[in-house]
């Protein structure tokens, strides 16, 4: 069967399964790179963006491995157009003026139960700041028109604040319209690269 896991695809790094070495690049149609704010302090409004790249090169020691992502800040998608539109605008992402939000990994860690941290730069509106990434490494497949699959979940969380966007309104009732927190979620599938 083709999309069964072949034993070239994975190896056994102290007891963890993980895919072998080598490039792969994100698949745009069966990822999602995603947000979620809190609204009112009552609610979460989820988004997510739709035009991005990404490289995760899977290094021999796995601690060596690592991930670069590009993201269009324009494609921010909340299934809401006028909300969009002021997401785009200065108030938040300024994206004529930022056009691009990008990630690029620090350092890697394995944890010995399998799941991982990645650290690296966030860059919003021209700012840097440090993120950590928890992931989860979901396996390694072989589609059936031979290419090599690797899939994983990450999540982590961000003070938009520190990075410059810090536009808001108070309640009456105490608190902010949008949260100064947000949690990134990402589910993401990356194709091997010949």
């Amino acid at each position: 069967m083709t999309d069964m896991i072949t034993p070239a695809s994975t190896r056994d790094v102290n007891g963890v399964t993980l895919p072998t070495t080598g490039t792969f690049a994100l698949d745009r149609s069966h990822t999602e790179v995603g947000f979620v704010a809190r609204h009112l302090m009552v609610s979460k409004v989820r988004g997510r963006f739709t035009d991005f790249e990404g490289t995760i090169v899977v290094a021999d020691d796995p601690s060596a491995s690592s991930v670069e992502v590009t993201i269009q800040a324009a494609s921010v998608n909340t299934s809401d157009e006028n909300r969009d539109n002021h997401v785009r605008n200065n108030d938040f992402l300024s994206v004529e003026e930022f056009p691009t939000l990008s990630f690029r990994s620090t350092k890697v860690e394995l944890n010995p139960r399998g799941d991982w941290k990645v650290y690296g730069g966030l860059t919003v509106r021209g700012v840097t700041r440090p993120v950590v990434l928890d992931v989860e490494f979901e396996g390694v497949i072989q589609d059936p028109w031979g290419n090599q699959r690797l899939g994983f979940t990450a999540s982590g969380e961000i003070d938009r604040n520190d990075f410059g966007v810090s536009f808001n309104a108070a309640l009456e009732t105490g608190g902010f319209v949008v949260s100064p927190k947000v949690k990134l979620e990402i589910e993401a599938e990356a194709v091997r690269q010949a």
